[in-house]
């Protein structure tokens, strides 16, 4: 079995692709906590899931990984009957995952700067400012997105290097600044920031707020360079109602 938890989350998610049995070992399914609300617990076993799955022939593309202590943040491709991008997190004991989150979204087209919702760098650098990184994004997120200070976007954001990745929005920022500051069908409202996630110059941030006037969960990644943002990807996902939840473990 691979020894670090970057490889084990690796062959866990293959294992959907795989049928592999043995990627299920990742998981101690005895303690597992699923917070994805549209997936019921203990329903079926993950090594039956996984070879049921495998027999539709799906494609899991492992974009990025990164590590953080005790958890794993994946950004994933998915080729099952849709192709959907998705966000997933571990959390880790004894080596192997007790807890999982995720955020899926469908794939969309390149954005009007002709960035796809996957490409751009994907191996972390300077793992020595991982913590003044992580600073840095908690701030923009509480600041801008949350406090919608958006006269300070400049402050965190290196306009000539950017690189933006949500297909809604182009490099330049003015559909994003639009979407933010918006009150109709298209705005984007951040409520609440639950989780900063970090590896050198990628941070995640887990966020939740509205769509629209919808309950949503916001999972962005940021590449930094010299303290400020220069590149982004997110996935954007509709939480259901809780009368729908096939858990009670809470999407956050």
């Amino acid at each position: 079995m691979p020894s670090n938890k970057k490889d084990l989350i690796r062959k866990l998610l293959k294992g959907i692709e795989t049928g592999d049995p043995s990627a299920v070992s990742v998981v101690n399914e005895e303690k597992y906590i699923q917070h994805n609300p549209q997936t019921r617990e203990g329903s079926e076993g993950l090594a039956s899931l996984f070879k049921r799955l495998s027999k539709t022939s799906p494609r899991v593309n492992i974009v990025r990984v990164f590590e953080d202590g005790d958890f794993v943040f994946a950004h994933t491709e998915y080729d099952f009957a849709n192709r959907n991008i998705g966000f997933e997190i571990f959390r880790f004991e004894n080596s192997q995952a007790v807890e999982h989150w995720d955020n899926i979204q469908k794939r969309l087209g390149s954005n009007s700067s002709g960035h796809t919702m996957i490409d751009g760098a994907t191996e972390a650098t300077e793992h020595e400012l991982t913590e003044s990184n992580r600073i840095v994004i908690q701030s923009f997120v509480e600041d801008v997105l949350i406090q919608n200070n958006l006269e300070k976007m400049n402050d965190y954001i290196d306009n000539e290097h950017y690189t933006e990745h949500n297909p809604r929005f182009g490099d330049d920022l003015v559909e994003l600044l639009a979407a933010l500051s918006s009150t109709d069908s298209s705005s984007i409202k951040y409520e609440k920031n639950h989780r900063l996630l970090a590896e050198g110059n990628f941070v995640l941030s887990v966020c939740e707020g509205y769509t629209n006037q919808k309950q949503t969960s916001f999972f962005d990644l940021f590449r930094l360079q010299t303290g400020k943002i220069v590149e982004h990807w997110d996935t954007t996902e509709i939480i259901p109602p809780r009368s729908e939840w096939k858990n009670n473990n809470g999407k956050f």
